[in-house]
């Protein structure tokens, strides 16, 4: 009997795993695999500050899940995951809608023996008073497309009274995190190239951008020698970084602190905190902490069903050296999938699972064209402080590894080789 293997989440660990599979099962009748998402096309979310910013046209970056499945010998399902029935091993999908509203498919149901769910994270508001209403959020595409409008309109319509003193926008970014500081750099890079093209009447320098950080120090995840030195650099590009301001309340044109100051703002994004989607909270009696995540074993297993797997931000994974969960990383949902891929071969063959140790190879930031700053870790090197042109190249190699993992070295290279040749032919910043 064949063994139905169901992938929830096209997201970085996700799509991998559902191609390691799909090229591990290939042309066996021993294991079916099904990739289950609620969009047509993938996107690698820490890429989203450079939509949002319109360094990064998403439209040329996506990856068709349908393609990657022909290619990759695994099944795609539109739908986003809404139930779990455990007990007869189903999932339930909504009905998805056009943009009319018409039904184009109705609610289905997906059998599974094994279920991986790696639906990834949401931004975390903390229910702070107007923020829904009043910000953007960077979880998606459509979101950072959306930023990226906003973005243009206000330098379209500069020169109106609506956005303050003549020739002049303000960003407001909640969040000091990798994406709250590489967007604001992002941005800074922008406005010159905005400026450049003659988009409106606003001077680069006009773009004001204020970094707000609740901590005492923005990308608090990050060693202390790499924040003080992303943020003396921001402060060089002329963004301003505040830390230890708590945002109260968010009205259409306005911050409020706890403390009472008010930061005025045209534009404003949120990027401060995660948890994992709301639907996944007690879904099908599974264990989630506070965060809806879900509560897994260190196999990766759910604690309370050994057939179902979670990977990547929606996963409350412990790391038994530092006694905190496993960071929500892209290296981490890598080296999740990677585990997953080899754990449902073993578990399929009545082997033991193997135990997942997460690896910390370091971090970076990337400031744009201006410079990237980080640190790597190995076994026998500690940590090495990388700045310069050489953390810049070491950052943009984290999405080739990404794009060999689902396409092999061969179709990156020619992909690497397709930009560089039509660079010339397409304007810098996406204009539109």
């Amino acid at each position: 009997m064949t063994h139905k293997i169901v992938v929830v989440g096209g997201g970085a660990g996700g799509l991998e795993l559902a191609t390691q599979l799909g090229n591990q099962f290939k042309g066996s009748d021993k294991a079916s695999v099904t990739l289950v998402d609620g969009n047509l096309t993938h996107i690698w979310k820490p890429l989203l500050h450079e939509v949002a910013a319109g360094s990064l046209n998403a439209t040329a970056d996506e990856l068709n899940y349908l393609a990657q499945a022909k290619w990759n010998h695994f099944l795609f399902q539109l739908g986003r995951m809404k139930d779990l029935n455990r007990s007869e091993k189903y999932l339930s999908l909504e009905a998805v809608l056009d943009e009319d509203g018409k039904q184009v498919l109705a609610e289905r149901t997906v059998s599974y023996d094994t279920l991986v769910i790696a639906v990834g994270s949401t931004s975390n508001d903390f229910g702070i008073q107007g923020a829904k209403e009043h910000c953007v959020f960077l979880d998606t595409r459509q979101q950072a497309e959306r930023f990226h409008r906003k973005l243009l309109n206000a330098y379209l319509s500069s020169g109106a009274a609506a956005h303050g003193p003549q020739g002049t926008i303000s960003v407001a970014i909640v969040g000091g995190g990798a994406t709250g500081v590489e967007l604001a750099a992002e941005l800074r890079h922008s406005a010159q190239e905005l400026s450049d093209y003659g988009l409106g009447q606003v001077r680069p320098e006009n773009l004001n951008i204020t970094l707000i950080e609740a901590g005492p120090r923005i990308l608090p995840a990050l060693p202390e020698r790499i924040s003080k030195s992303v943020h003396t650099a921001l402060e060089k590009l002329g963004v301003a970084v505040i830390v230890g301001a708590s945002v109260s309340e968010i009205t259409e044109h306005s911050l409020t602190t706890r403390d009472g100051v008010t930061i005025n703002a045209d534009l404003k994004v949120w990027a401060a905190g995660i948890r994992a989607p709301h639907f996944l909270k007690d879904i099908g009696g599974l264990e989630t902490n506070n965060l809806n995540q879900l509560v897994v074993l260190p196999t990766l297993q759910s604690s309370r069903d050994e057939s179902i797997f979670a990977l990547g931000d929606c996963a409350a994974c412990l790391d038994e050296r530092t006694g905190r969960n496993v960071p929500p990383r892209a290296q981490a949902a890598h080296q999740q999938a990677s585990l997953i891929a080899k754990a449902i071969k073993a578990r399929m063959a009545g082997k033991p699972l193997p135990v997942f140790k997460y690896r910390d190879y370091g971090s970076l930031v990337s400031l744009s064209t201006f410079t990237a700053v980080g640190n790597l870790m190995g076994n026998f090197s500690g940590s090495v402080f990388l700045e310069g042109w050489l953390a810049r190249m070491f950052y943009i190699s984290l999405y080739r590894m990404h794009q060999v993992a689902l396409h092999g070295i061969l179709r990156t290279g020619f992909s690497m080789i397709g930009n560089i040749l039509g660079s010339g032919t397409k304007p810098r910043l996406k204009l539109h």
